[in-house]
């Protein structure tokens, strides 16, 4: 068993004792009540608290109203004090440290969320691509009152018996944007020179120091590079790390990129531990302690992060999120219990927009723990049969089993999972196979009796002496004539294709736009260049130029097309989780017909009729040598209706209860568990 002693060795930051090297960063989850400690963002944070953590930082926390939406937890004045104070009391309870990051998004804030419905202040009058605004040029008075505003929030927190207080200078934030050349176009003493664009961040940094006292601990998250043209890269922040260790900074948190960078961050498409470069680049600069983020979910990542001394900490927002638990599993070497994060952001970050409270898709209880903090164990145990092992089977199965109940799972398929095979053949889904072992691990251990290759009889249902039959059976794939055609093209579903059933030629035509569509455009056109293993190798021997290996990586050999009748290709992703994706397409050479209708299949060639925005019709012939059908799915509800009236208690789950997610799947899983 790998010894993570990298990992759980402790650490003190300014007289703060760390157990372990592992910090929870802040991020939106918007469980607060205008800004109020719930018993929603108390329990969430209580489960990260019990789950060994080291330090759990909340937030980010407005420090006034020109600062953060109303929807953020806040330190802007002292009503919100006391609050905390039993928040903080709770996670100090359950053996962890806590602090505060206190929050300014500057001109990320929308019009429409400020008090006076005024743009957003920012060190210039700039137009930001987050908030599709132009902000408000801060006066020297508007500086001081905000570095005033910052250092009165870390005084309440403080007097919350938070830990430490983080000062946010990341992500495209109000300090960076003093920083960043793209936003500061001033000309007095906070712009022009790099001296006078890191003033701003200092003098927060200062203010606080000077309300908080000396022995306080003050992070801050910085942003390793913006990754936007024009902005702050390596030697600027780090010259900015330098001056705000100077000002009194006890310990950096690195991330990278703005929201509005075109280079993904967080997405499931970046490799585990990709940007902790970024970090080691302000270690190597730095006297205090450095921790790393972004797509840290692996023990081994971490252990290895740690190991190479790139890093002092680690960040884990999002795999605490799935699983609280992660660093006890990863200290008591039950690493195939561990619920991963599978870089989807579709609770999280696709929640943000909608300034929806975040959730997780593996973990069903995220953000909802004080539902069922009081929830009474089964009056009775249960006989109950669970009808296909899917996300939503499997999670319900787990949940019964560990609720006391007798459960059997069949699948009539040698391998539990469903469609997450499919789900996880986009390269940046892959981390979705981990999902399986997951569930494999906990049916055993919860003690489900799992019966693969079982192909589910309505009869042998009913007879078998079962209190509850849930099926969770998922979906068909629907398919559709094609006009005019000869049959000289064959044609597959995308499930088909997907599932390696067929390997496609050269010249393929999807017909729809939606994920399905593009998921599978993606899978096929990768498959036409080199692989990130190929490209490595080829690299670092020098074989080819690098400009001909870069050629081969960004240009498929297959001919894709895909062709949707609505005018919008992508409909259907969640937001924020599309664009590296599409954006994939247009590198790889994919055709996008939006807006267009097939008129016929006839002698290898799809002829298809487009409409363009301006209403010109025009009709194109797209050599074709298989046709993939991507046009949505019909629930699988044949067992149900089979058994309804048949045995005692009956249950639809998931997919075959109506096309959903596998977030609502594991979701709905949860609750249904706990109502029998």
């Amino acid at each position: 068993m790998t010894n993570f002693h990298h990992l759980f060795s402790p650490l003190t930051v300014n007289g703060l004792e760390l157990k372990n090297r592992i910090l929870m960063p802040a991020f939106h989850m918007k469980y607060a009540d205008h800004g109020y400690a719930t018993d929603r963002l108390k329990e969430f944070y209580y489960e990260r608290a019990k789950g060994g953590a080291a330090m759990i930082l909340v937030g980010g926390m407005r420090i006034d109203d020109l600062g953060g939406d109303i929807g953020l937890d806040s330190l802007s004045d002292d009503s919100f004090i006391e609050g905390y104070q039993e928040l903080v009391k709770g996670i100090h309870q359950r053996g962890a440290k806590v602090g505060a990051q206190l929050y300014h998004a500057g001109r990320y804030m929308r019009s429409s969320s400020m008090p006076d419905h005024l743009p957003g202040l920012s060190a210039s009058s700039t137009f930001s691509g987050f908030s599709r605004e132009t902000s408000r040029e801060m006066s020297v008075e508007d500086i001081r009152l905000t570095q005033q505003k910052w250092a009165e929030a870390a005084v309440r927190a403080k007097k919350a018996g938070f830990d430490a207080v983080e000062i946010i200078a990341c992500t495209g934030y109000l300090i960076c944007q003093f920083l960043s050349e793209i936003t500061n176009k001033r000309t007095d003493e906070y712009g022009g020179s790099l001296e006078n664009r890191c003033r701003f961040g200092q003098e927060v940094v200062q203010a606080v120091r000077r309300a908080v006292g000396p022995d306080y601990p003050v992070f801050m998250r910085i942003t390793g590079n913006d990754f936007m043209p024009g902005g702050a890269g390596f030697a600027e922040t780090v010259a900015f790390a330098k001056a705000v260790e100077e000002a009194g900074v006890d310990l950096l948190n690195v991330t990278g990129g703005w929201h509005e960078t075109q280079i993904p961050q967080i997405t499931g498409d970046v490799p585990p531990g990709t940007y902790t470069y970024l970090a080691h680049q302000i270690k190597q600069a730095v006297k205090i302690p450095v921790s790393a983020s972004n797509r840290i979910n692996d023990p081994y990542v971490a252990e290895e992060v740690l190991a190479l001394g790139k890093s002092d900490m680690v960040s884990m927002a999002r795999a605490l999120l799935a699983d609280p638990q992660w660093p006890n599993k990863v200290r008591e070497g039950r690493l195939c219990e561990i619920r991963k994060c599978m870089g989807c952001n579709q609770g999280c970050l696709a929640n943000s927009f909608f300034d929806k409270p975040g959730e997780c898709l593996v973990n069903g209880k995220a953000g909802r723990e004080y539902l069922f903090r009081d929830k009474p164990a089964p009056e009775k145990v249960k006989k109950i049969l669970v009808v296909g092992g899917g996300p939503g089977g499997a999670e319900a199965a787990v949940n019964l089993a560990q609720r006391g109940h007798q459960v059997t799972l069949w699948e009539k398929s040698d391998r539990i999972g469903g469609q997450l095979p499919l789900v996880a053949a986009p390269s940046g889904k892959r981390d979705f196979m981990e999902l399986i072992g997951y569930y494999e691990s906990m049916l055993a251990k919860s003690g489900v009796e799992v019966v693969c290759n079982k192909e589910a009889d309505a009869a042998e249902a009913a007879a078998g002496g079962f209190d509850v039959v849930i099926t969770a059976t998922g979906v068909i794939p629907k398919t559709m004539p094609l006009p005019n055609d000869d049959g000289s093209v064959p044609a597959y579903t995308a499930h088909q294709i997907l599932a390696k059933e067929v390997i496609p030629g050269k010249n393929v035509v999807i017909i729809g736009g939606g994920t399905v569509g593009c998921e599978t455009a993606h899978v096929l056109a990768e498959a036409g260049t080199l692989t990130p293993e190929q490209y490595h190798f080829l690299c670092i021997h020098h074989a080819e130029n690098r400009e001909f290996l870069d050629d081969l990586m960004n240009h498929s050999l297959r001919n894709i097309s895909i062709v949707e009748i609505l005018p919008k290709i992508g409909k259907g992703f969640d937001p924020g989780t599309a664009w590296p994706l599409l954006q994939g397409l247009d590198r790889m050479g994919v055709k996008k017909y939006p807006n267009t209708k097939v008129l016929s299949v006839k002698d290898k060639v799809v002829t298809v009729e487009r409409t363009a925005k301006d209403g010109a019709v025009s009709v194109i012939e797209i050599p074709c040598d298989i046709i993939i059908l991507a046009v949505g799915a019909v629930p699988n509800d044949k067992l149900y209706r089979e058994l309804e009236g048949k045995v005692p208690e009956l249950y639809n789950l998931g997919d075959s209860s109506g096309i959903g997610k596998v977030l609502t799947a594991v979701r709905d899983a949860v609750d249904l568990a706990y109502s029998i």
